[in-house]
């Protein structure tokens, strides 16, 4: 039986042969990305390259489908390419354990893709990626900030000049503009950001990346819906 039969009701079979031959990359495997990947794993791509230097933690479990109390410790990567080959084992799964940075730019071809999600929350490595992806001539479309929110449904798909309220789109926008990048495709929310206060004697202070001072609050619903979204228009972007 084909796994993806309910979906080739809705889409066609020719929808499906696309989506069977493409290569999508998606950066950043965390409470977004995790979620992207799982429905693309479920939608029929073909093969996917999945990018993250991060290892799975106990405090991941409330937001990150990669992560359970069985994949504590794991390499991201790994447990998302375990995930993938559990759903489809016909799926050419690629994982990748390392940092988008310009000392390993060199090790990624962006002319093998067919689509790049971004789903990483640091602005240099947005940056990079997205002029990687537009250099190369290849649809990418990124996430905004989800952290510090909790109304799943003010996630909104635009243009990055269109964004408002968001404080990382903000950050963005003048970095495209600086670039010259006139166009990014981005899912953002609406919603204003809950203010947080992380005590300096707080042990999840361990958690923070490095170069950041404060710590997001995050919840299952709201990285989830908008890794969906992503995943929802890299699937319609690529049937076209």
């Amino acid at each position: 039986m084909n796994p993806y039969f309910r979906t080739e009701f809705l889409l066609g079979k020719p929808a499906m042969e696309k989506l069977k031959n493409a290569r999508v990359a998606v950066f950043g495997l965390g409470g977004v990305g995790g979620y992207v990947v799982e429905a693309l794993a479920r939608s029929g791509v073909g093969a996917l390259d999945l990018v993250d230097h991060d290892t799975i933690s106990l405090t991941n479990i409330n937001r990150q489908i990669l992560a359970t109390v069985d994949t504590v410790g794991m390499d991201k990567a790994e447990a998302a390419v375990d995930r993938v080959k559990a759903i489809n084992p016909d799926i050419l799964v690629n994982g990748r354990k390392t940092f988008y940075l310009p000392e390993t730019a060199g090790e990624f071809d962006f002319t093998r893709y067919d689509y790049v999600v971004d789903a990483i929350d640091t602005v240099t490595g947005k940056m990079m990626l997205i002029a990687a992806a537009k250099a190369a001539g290849t649809p990418i479309i990124s996430s905004m900030g989800t952290g510090n929110k909790l109304d799943p449904t003010a996630f909104r798909v635009g243009d990055i000049s269109e964004t408002s309220v968001c404080p990382l789109a903000r950050i963005i926008r003048k970095e495209c503009k600086k670039r010259g990048i006139d166009r990014l495709k981005v899912v953002y929310s609406t919603e204003d950001p809950i203010k947080t206060d992380l005590p300096a004697d707080d042990p999840a202070r361990a958690e923070l990346p490095e170069g950041r001072n404060a710590l997001p609050g995050s919840v299952c619903f709201v990285p989830a819906v908008a890794g969906m979204i992503i995943a929802g228009e890299v699937i319609k972007d690529l049937i076209k």
